[in-house]
């Protein structure tokens, strides 16, 4: 966001999962994760329970660092605990800083906050003019997404931002799901997201199944959906039967409330309407999963 309103060069620490533009990792990272990474979708789930129900923080802060690099402005959110530093931690660690820097906590749910949320920004770091040109490019992207999609049958959508347990996709993703042309079959814009159950999933029947397990990218999505629990029923799903079931790069283009998401409604359209962009190039942001093999979706 700081690099999209062109004030990258003020950027003097950034989390641990900060990997946009490339490069920005270089920076101090002022947060860490007392999650291990290496663990599958169901042991993080868990290990999430433990630490939320002994009133931790799943992230560390490392609020030395934080006085050491002495910023003038923090941004931070509020919108998941789960998903980063919570605004608690970052206003406790602020309070005891000698210089006082100003707090914005960004909270979008839907894209216009997020373009509004950039908006914003720039304003604070005094790039308004060339953050406002290029939000207009990105609602430009947006309406020729709308337009090349006006018209044609809506396919059911059903997006998991969880695999194991499954969780919908809330917030934004309903709104990019609609913008690209379908229907989602899990959630309505700006809802939170919520944990389901594999009948509801059943049940739903979408045409489309993409999963987006929250920070993993399209390899490990897919990985993670060969080792979900075993479901004979998945054969019934029509994105099974009809070979439509898709693992997206999630913590590029859909879990993070930044400009990257217009690049996610794009996805979704090339995934949802490929004969509406035919000419165009094809985006490797996503891996169709072949549901004939036995070892797809833990079958």
């Amino acid at each position: 966001m700081v690099h999209f309103a062109g004030a990258g060069n003020a950027l003097v620490g950034v989390t641990h999962e900060c990997d946009h533009p490339p490069g920005v990792e270089k920076l101090p990272n002022l947060t860490s994760s007392r999650l291990d990474s290496t663990m599958n979708s169901a042991e993080i789930d868990a290990a999430i329970g433990r630490l939320l129900t002994d009133d931790e923080s799943i992230y560390t802060l490392d609020a030395k660092l934080l006085e050491d690099l002495r910023p003038d402005l923090i941004i931070t959110q509020g919108l998941c605990e789960v998903c980063a530093v919570s605004t608690h931690l970052v206003e406790e660690a602020v309070s005891n800083l000698p210089n006082k820097p100003e707090v914005l906590s960004l909270n979008p749910t839907s894209i216009r906050d997020v373009l509004e949320d950039a908006a914003k920004l720039g304003e604070v770091l005094s790039t308004a003019a060339e953050t406002r040109s290029k939000i207009k490019a990105l609602e430009e992207r947006l309406a020729r997404v709308r337009e090349a999609v006006s018209g044609l049958v809506r396919p059911r959508v059903g997006c998991l931002e969880w695999l194991d347990p499954p969780f919908s996709a809330g917030h934004w993703v309903p709104e990019m799901i609609r913008l690209a042309g379908g229907e989602d079959v899990f959630a309505a814009p700006g809802e939170r997201s919520r944990r389901l159950t594999w009948e509801t999933v059943l049940d739903a029947a979408p045409d489309v199944l993409v999963l987006m397990p929250c920070g993993f990218d399209a390899e490990r999505a897919a990985h993670e959906a060969r080792t979900l629990p075993d479901l004979p029923e998945w054969s019934e799903l029509p994105a099974v039967e009809n070979g439509h079931v898709w693992a997206v790069d999630a913590n590029s283009y859909f879990s993070r409330p930044a400009p990257r998401l217009v690049d996610g409604v794009e996805v979704l359209g090339h995934i949802l309407h490929p004969e509406a962009f035919e000419g165009c190039v094809e985006r490797p942001d996503a891996l169709r999963i072949d549901t004939s093999k036995p070892e797809a979706l833990g079958r």
